[in-house]
């Protein structure tokens, strides 16, 4: 992608991570981990794995594996992942209405996420949802790098890895309360607004602008 300035826009772009922000992603990761641990037979508590969605792949799977089976495992599940997750996957409340809000007013929405790029690309053209840009692989302050190379004014997002993200960019911190993390851990981590989810996107995003 070019950088923001070769077509001004006249709102702000705004990053949305993907789990459980714009996406309901559990049923099927959870049906992505009872096959994989079908597959490796090592039993895996996929209920509590989709409560605490968040953080990469590998941080979970270091919770089942030794360390120096995390990258091979790793790649088997993500082997996994296109034919378990992608099917049940559907947006979260709002989230159609968000990434409109944005483009009606002149924004461009892009999405960052901890999973890896391919996958992400996968969710969202099942959905035909089009964001700008797309970027996997990052998380936490990691985040930063992407929301700063397309000129993010604001992120949002549902954990408070999201928040440490968008304050690592310089970027208006909105988390929504849809994941792993309740309001009050949000406000905690220095989100700049806390929304229960995206229903009420439109009206903060419209007195934002305003």
């Amino acid at each position: 992608m070019g950088p923001m300035t070769t077509t001004p826009a006249t709102a702000p772009t705004v990053g949305f991570d993907l789990d459980l922000t714009l996406l309901d992603t559990r049923p099927g990761i959870r049906a992505t981990w009872v096959a994989f641990s079908a597959e490796v037979g090592v039993p895996v508590d996929a209920d509590l794995v989709v409560s605490r969605l968040g953080p990469p792949l590998e941080h979970e799977i270091a919770q089942w594996f030794p360390a120096e089976h995390v990258t091979e495992m790793t790649a088997r599940y993500r082997a996994l992942y296109p034919a378990y997750a992608i099917e049940p996957t559907v947006p979260m409340p709002g989230a159609r209405d968000a990434i409109e809000a944005v483009h009606e007013a002149g924004g461009r929405t892009i999405v960052v996420s901890a999973k890896n790029g391919p996958h992400v690309e996968l969710h969202l053209a099942h959905l035909g949802i089009e964001p700008y840009a797309v970027a996997g692989g990052l998380w936490a302050e990691g985040k930063a790098e992407a929301l700063r190379a397309h000129g993010a004014g604001v992120y949002v997002g549902d954990h408070v890895g999201d928040v440490r993200g968008a304050a690592a960019a310089g970027a208006y911190s909105v988390a929504v309360a849809t994941g792993p993390c309740p309001a009050e851990e949000l406000r905690e981590a220095g989100a700049d607004v806390v929304l229960p989810d995206l229903t009420d996107f439109r009206a903060w995003w419209e007195g934002y602008l305003a």
